[in-house]
């Protein structure tokens, strides 16, 4: 039945269950007690440690009572460190003990490790003592007289002394599945992070129901490159494979070389990335050489996935690729495409909603519901929805609305079919000269020219139309991108007021840990260092040249 509006009525017909991560974790191993549930995706092949869900449950229940040895349920604990075992464990171990987990991203410095241990009230933190040689241990003991709740600081070092503390009578408590599980910090896009407070029904039917709309089978084996520390790792790689009594193999951190080797020694089925590290793949010089016939499906999202790079990831790796459209505050996943869906629905949609998740496309001035076909802001609600941002009233009411809304700030249209497609972010939204122009759309014409490897379009101040449109441009190997070629390529394919004006060629882009470009830290270089520095071209014949900025 064709939609009158861009509004998804919440498909009832899988049941959201009243589980925790402990519950998820304890019912993989009863029924899968001998499934090799994760694999440490070393470098050196002879250092993979190997855990089944057995021992995978007993290694989460010692660490379990350690914890409440030392915290008690409802603290918080924050967890600084790349993709190890432990991690894993850690986060299995305090969903059974009712802690919350505080998820650190290992690259931030002092003054941002500060921030969100004092703003999430962090009880505890384990972290590795050095990462990449960021000093994690000291940056640790630099800040922590600045925050008086911070009583615990145990390094993954001392991993096996910390459990061995475990009482071998205690018990662990009762947790509600509506409990908090996670605070999750966003990405910081578009400045500074807030933490979402996300509970554990949340996320366990969120990695039971998008690995379904995956079609995977049970003892699925998964290779995933994404960060612990975001919900693409520690929910969708982690209770994903849980939830399929899966097996997950799990590398210290993303390489395109590690990844290949995986792939070939442990034979995943599905490959879970954002499109950089789907790039870097299929550009490694090892690619050609790489036996990936065990590859069934392949999973990305995170980030604009144009569909030359979807056409192009289906024909080197022979296998699906979906995508998802997946927002921290949202569990993560909203909506997401099939392998069954056609081809042209995979590489120019991101799919319907997923079961028991409402959606509506609406107008950001009116809030009213579009039609069809209509770009507005994507709103949500449902089971998924997080709880709010942590100690933050006011952005937690600005993000979801008296009737239960989440309002994800994506611009986004819906067809008469429930199928959506993404514009960009209602904050990136350039307006020139009252003409609204999404940069998504700019951004998949660029991406189809054979001289651009990637590109990213922002909308920067101009006196006489309000904002200019201004494309970032990385070089395809070979190449050196011409503005002049690119704005008349652009004037073929797009409206003249949709052609950026001003073309700045980059080696590389400002990447949050998920991948996502900031567009912001973009225009700020660009504010910074004005117009003149980069390349201007009002048209072919009056493109000038400049030095480029990286």
């Amino acid at each position: 039945m064709a939609l009158s509006a861009s509004y998804w009525a919440a498909d009832r017909s899988q049941p959201v269950l009243g589980l925790t991560v402990g519950d998820a974790l304890r019912d993989a191993a009863a029924e899968a007690p001998d499934t090799t549930a994760l694999v440490e995706g070393a470098v050196d092949p002879a250092a993979r440690r190997r855990w089944s869900y057995a021992g995978l449950l007993e290694a989460s229940e010692r660490a379990a009572c350690a914890l409440m040895g030392r915290f008690t349920p409802g603290d918080r604990v924050a967890v600084w460190a790349n993709n190890i075992p432990e991690w894993v464990i850690l986060e299995l171990a305090a969903g059974l003990a009712g802690i919350t987990i505080v998820t650190v991203n290992p690259a931030l410095r002092p003054q941002e490790l500060a921030y969100v241990l004092g703003q999430s009230q962090a009880d505890g933190i384990f972290l590795v003592p050095a990462y990449r040689a960021s000093p994690m241990a000291e940056m640790v003991q630099q800040v922590r007289g600045a925050l008086p709740a911070l009583r615990e600081a145990v390094s993954f070092e001392d991993w096996e002394a910390f459990c061995a503390e475990a009482a071998a009578d205690r018990t662990l408590p009762a947790v509600s599945p509506d409990a908090p599980a996670q605070i999750q910090y966003t990405s910081g896009t578009t400045g500074f992070p807030k933490g979402a407070v996300l509970h554990h029904r949340g996320i366990v039917n969120n990695a039971r129901l998008y690995t379904a709309r995956l079609g995977l089978g049970r003892g699925n084996v998964y290779l995933s490159g994404m960060p612990l520390f975001h919900t693409a790792g520690c929910v969708m790689s982690v209770l994903g494979a849980v939830a399929t009594r899966g097996t997950l193999i799990l590398p210290p951190y993303f390489d395109p070389g590690l990844m290949l080797e995986l792939i070939a020694a442990e034979r995943p089925q599905t490959l879970l990335g954002v499109p950089t590290m789907l790039i870097g793949m299929l550009d490694h010089p090892g690619f050609a050489a790489t036996d990936l016939s065990s590859i069934r499906q392949l999973l990305t999202g995170g980030a604009v996935v144009p569909p030359a790079l979807v056409s192009r990831v289906e024909a080197a790796f022979g296998a699906p690729l979906s995508i998802v459209f997946a927002q921290t505050e949202a569990s993560p996943v909203i909506t997401q495409t099939s392998p069954q869906d056609s081809a042209e629905d995979r590489a120019h949609t991101l799919g319907r909603p997923l079961p028991q998740t409402e959606v509506k496309i609406t107008d950001p001035a009116s809030g009213q519901t579009v039609a069809p076909g209509k770009i507005g802001e994507l709103c949500t609600r449902g089971y998924h929805v997080m709880t709010g941002y942590f100690r933050d009233p006011d952005k937690t009411a600005a993000a979801i609305d008296a009737d239960g809304w989440l309002h994800t700030g994506d611009l986004a249209s819906m067809d008469e079919r429930g199928y959506c497609q993404i514009s960009g972010r209602l904050k990136d939204m350039i307006i020139r000269g009252g003409e609204n122009i999404y940069p998504r759309e700019i951004e998949q014409v660029l991406f189809e020219h054979p001289a651009v490897a990637d590109v990213a379009v922002v909308g920067v101040p101009d006196a006489t139309w309000g904002e200019q449109v201004a494309a970032f441009v990385r070089p395809a190997p070979g190449h050196r991108p011409d503005p002049g070629e690119l704005f008349a390529y652009c004037r073929e394919h797009l409206a003249p007021h949709k052609t950026p004006r001003y073309w700045t060629v980059v080696e590389e882009f400002p990447l949050t840990p998920s991948g996502k470009v900031q567009k912001f830290v973009l225009r700020e270089r660009f504010l910074a260092q004005g117009p003149d520095v980069a390349i201007r071209a009002e048209s072919p014949d009056t493109a000038i040249a400049a030095p480029p900025a990286s």
